[in-house]
């Protein structure tokens, strides 16, 4: 049976519990700013991008950065069409995982990723993919899947990858 002053202990650290939380969403940047990549995300994407699709890319490193600065807008540009709820979530994911926090929590990965090799990232998607934790393998699905999406339904890239196009009914 709880006493009195258990329970004022109990209220006093749940009220610190409670304000360290909020202190840590509050420092937490958007992962989209007005519906776009925010800085940290693009950085995120462009590794997961990288990583999701290595083989695929341009081996001259200027033809690589230019297909990557595109692809990131096309995502853009998809992320855009995403119903509002869509774009929230997206937003909240990828604030997550652009912080040290929350990429350690959801990823596992321990260095930032602008530092990340592309092998280091591919393992920890695979973890996620293979993970018993749900939401683990969802953003995985996620961030996978809006790279391929972009980047497999680009006409440019079809060469890259031997699609010869749609056929041409008569």
């Amino acid at each position: 049976m709880m006493n009195r002053r258990r329970w004022l202990q109990l209220g006093v650290g749940s009220a610190v519990l409670l304000g360290l939380a909020g202190t840590g969403v509050a420092l937490l940047r958007p992962g989209l700013v007005d519906g776009k990549l925010s800085p940290d995300a693009r950085v995120l994407m462009r590794k997961v991008a990288l990583s999701v699709l290595d083989g695929l890319w341009p081996e001259n490193a200027v033809q690589r950065e230019a297909r990557l600065d595109q692809q990131l807008a096309q995502v853009d540009a998809n992320i855009a069409g995403f119903p509002a709820e869509v774009r929230a979530q997206l937003g909240q994911v990828l604030s997550l995982l652009s912080s040290s926090a929350g990429r350690l929590a959801l990823t596992g990965l321990k260095t930032d990723w602008a530092e990340a090799s592309v092998a280091e990232v591919q393992a920890v998607l695979d973890g996620m993919r293979l993970s018993s934790l749900d939401v683990r393998q969802q953003i995985y699905h996620a961030l996978r899947d809006l790279n391929c999406l972009v980047f497999f339904s680009d006409a440019s890239n079809w060469p890259q990858v031997g699609y010869p196009g749609p056929r041409e009914f008569a």
